[in-house]
């Protein structure tokens, strides 16, 4: 009969009644209870012994008797002593550091012990759970689930977990594991049913897996099972089997555009910057050849100019001179023979070829007065002067 059914009379387990309060007993009073017990049965022991040996024993034997009723209840004593040292001595516990204890008293938890040796009151007041936090658990879960594009696939996924919070994992869920499983299957098709076959099947597995984990971990805080999920690992997802040629086929096609850009960014990257160079290259022969002609163009002028200011100053003189030059300039760069024949000589041998190779062209003379040179207008009739005398001499 339990202690507190009817009928019991509110006893406690050592046989004393009950009272308003309510609370645990007092251990000095449950050892002296049971002291008072073991000393009743001991005594009537005594007295049915004494009885039996008093008619023999006269009064000498009354008094044996008292001094062996009291080395009895000595002993008594120290044996219950003992023992309840020894039922002390069984609170003792070590906590290994992987793992964490769970102390209850009277099947109520009472609170978590870290690693180390503790002490609790023993059993049946007190009792202790070891619980292994650091040990790794896990489980493969494998479904065939509809994606959001409506395409199915075929999904393997492996969730490994340990314990966080031993009192939460004995007593907040009758089945940690089972609660887990469950918020697995749930988690993972809410997933997969967000998310498109491509993004799953390439480059979207490591992003489903830690989506899957966040929330099969918030679900667990939920439900305070005291467990942790330390990772998931999604296996690669494969179509189902009557449509995995074309998945094949359109993965294939996607690798072949990745290697046709890559190795067009590769062409680019080598050819663009020979490109420059050229262009670079272009536009400095481009600068030089302007200043070049800008610098011929700006003598000329300043020839020009020069010659400008001996013309107003002596126009006739100036327009000969520059034919004269201008002459010099065409004719003297062809291979040009004049013969003054008399008349009626009708043959004539000349070896032009040797000729022409024994005897340098002529060198045109400057076409243009320079300007600095020291020449003026007083000069100039007397050059052409002597020019004309030496051409007519000829």
């Amino acid at each position: 009969m339990a202690w507190n059914e009817p009928g019991g009379g509110n006893k406690d387990p050592w046989g004393g009644g009950g009272s308003g309060n309510q609370g645990p007993p007092d251990l000095d009073e449950i050892v002296r209870k049971l002291q008072d017990r073991i000393s009743g049965l001991l005594g009537s022991v005594k007295k049915s012994g004494g009885s039996g040996s008093g008619g023999s024993g006269g009064g000498a034997g009354g008094s044996g008797g008292g001094f062996g009723g009291d080395l009895s209840l000595r002993v008594i004593g120290i044996i219950a002593g003992l023992a309840f040292l020894g039922w002390l001595f069984t609170g003792i516990y070590i906590v290994a550091p992987a793992e964490r204890g769970v102390v209850m008293r009277f099947g109520a938890y009472t609170k978590t012990t870290e690693p180390g040796p503790h002490w609790h009151i023993p059993w049946p007041i007190e009792a202790v759970q070891i619980v292994n936090v650091d040990e790794i658990s896990s489980f493969t879960h494998k479904a065939a689930m509809l994606t959001q594009d409506e395409n199915i696939v075929d999904v393997e996924l492996t969730v490994q977990s340990r314990i966080q919070d031993a009192a939460n994992y004995l007593f907040q869920d009758q089945a940690p594991e089972k609660t887990l499983r469950d918020a697995t299957e749930t988690v993972v098709r809410k997933t997969i049913g967000g998310s498109k076959l491509d993004f799953i099947l390439t480059e979207g597995r490591s992003a489903v897996a830690a989506t899957i984990q966040e929330r099969v971990q918030s679900l667990m805080d939920a439900y305070k099972t005291g467990l942790l999920v330390t990772s998931v690992n999604m296996q690669p997802a494969k179509p189902p089997d009557q449509v995995k040629e074309a998945f094949d086929d359109a993965i294939k096609a996607r690798e072949d555009k990745e290697r046709l850009e890559n190795k067009a960014e590769a062409y680019a990257n080598e050819i663009l910057p020979q490109a420059r160079g050229e262009a670079a290259r272009a536009i400095a022969e481009a600068k030089a050849y302007r200043d070049r002609v800008i610098a011929e163009a700006e003598g000329q002028t300043s020839r020009f100019t020069a010659v400008l200011a001996e013309y107003e100053k002596a126009p006739v003189v100036t327009r000969e001179r520059l034919y004269i030059e201008t002459m010099e300039g065409v004719l003297g760069q062809n291979n040009l023979v004049l013969l003054d024949v008399p008349e009626g000589n009708s043959l004539m041998y000349l070896p032009l070829d040797q000729i022409l190779k024994q005897t340098p062209a002529p060198q045109a003379k400057t076409t243009m007065l320079q300007a600095g040179e020291g020449m003026t207008t007083d000069t100039v009739p007397t050059t052409i002067r002597d020019t004309s005398r030496e051409r007519r001499s000829r």
